[in-house]
């Protein structure tokens, strides 16, 4: 057994804290916000993920020291456009070869680069791995039978991070493509986006698995361009990930887009939905990468014009269907 720090007390750092307490591992959950502090020492749980209750054993604390200071490894649970602040003040404190696991999703607006790249930037003595897949937290809280994978950088480090997080209602598999699986991570937000709108626009099951398919080759074509492996993309951390984004009701990007679709401005949708929107804030790095690697991304495209150019979102939809007559898979050949 382990004695893990989990930096980030929102609804999936509280989800893992459960998950990895039922595993019998020693854990201290840090938050930055002396309210969430105050209500998860006294509730043990979050009003965000209600009835998933943290152990009595678990330690909550807002001393970022104690929650890196002595333990085996950490997670990094904090949203993408904290990641890079939060890294920095943690810096002092790790020691060299600590393992961090970065469950958070996103990419840097400034500097296009994965969670992965900017911690590894913070904290150059840690050893990073990354986690993903479909997993929300209201259900991995509840001990609903889940799968994702890690990725590292050496095998050992990911079957370290695997063997922390297995049991019998969370499975992990592992993965050299830490890149590949970042990239799904993120960019899965922004197509969920799309498949909310389309909701919002009172359109239907075919619409969704449209913008599914069609999403994954995009998400595929340009993370295959940056360096990721297609086999990634067609796994949990891309297919996989994209599906439950895009159509379930625990997803704040869905949710989010379903309200853009009815009439919401993003700010409105946004303060709707009283969580952080990651597919707002990876919207524009998608689209800088896209531009970037000369990568043709429509559906990108179309949510960069709704959420910040002010398009009609049934005007994006037109737009897509009627774009230029195209083959599926350029790369399969004819008979004739």
């Amino acid at each position: 057994m382990a004695n893990i720090g989990i930096i980030g007390a929102g609804s999936w750092g509280t989800a893992l804290a459960v998950l990895l307490g039922n595993n019998g591992h020693t854990i201290t959950l840090w938050s930055a916000l002396e309210r969430e502090v105050s209500a998860l020492s006294k509730n043990r749980e979050l009003p965000s993920i209600p009835g998933i209750q943290i152990s009595d054993s678990t330690i909550v604390t807002g001393k970022l020291s104690d929650a890196i200071k002595n333990q085996d490894a950490l997670v990094l649970a904090v949203a993408s456009s904290y990641t890079r602040e939060t890294a920095h003040k943690m810096a002092e404190y790790l020691v060299p070869g600590q393992v961090v696991v970065n469950v958070g999703k996103g990419i840097e607006e400034k500097t296009l680069y994965v969670l992965s790249q900017v911690i590894e930037e913070e904290l150059p003595q840690a050893d990073v791995a990354v986690m993903s897949g479909p997993s929300h937290a209201e259900e991995v809280g509840k001990g609903i039978p889940t799968t994702c994978v890690v990725g590292a950088h050496s095998k050992k480090t990911a079957e370290y991070v695997q063997n922390l997080f297995m049991s019998p209602v969370f499975r992990v598999y592992t993965s050299p493509d830490m890149l590949g699986i970042e990239l799904g991570a993120a960019l899965k937000n922004v197509i969920a986006l799309a498949a909310g709108i389309a909701d919002g626009l009172g359109y239907g099951d075919n619409t969704k698995a449209a913008l599914i398919t069609r999403g994954i080759a995009e998400i595929a074509r340009l993370g295959m361009k940056m360096g990721g492996m297609l086999q990634t993309f067609s796994g949990l951390s891309g297919i996989g990930d994209l599906i439950v984004t895009c159509a379930s009701m625990h997803s704040r990007n869905r949710r989010a887009g379903i309200l853009i679709g009815q009439g919401y401005t993003m700010d409105e949708a946004m303060a709707e939905v009283k969580m952080v929107v990651e597919g707002v804030y990876s919207a524009k790095a998608a689209l800088a990468l896209a531009r970037k690697y000369q990568v043709e991304m429509p559906i990108v495209e179309q949510v960069n014009q709704v959420l910040f150019e002010g398009k009609e979102p049934a005007e994006a939809v037109t737009e897509l269907m009627l774009r230029d007559k195209t083959i599926e898979h350029s790369d399969l050949p004819w008979e004739v």
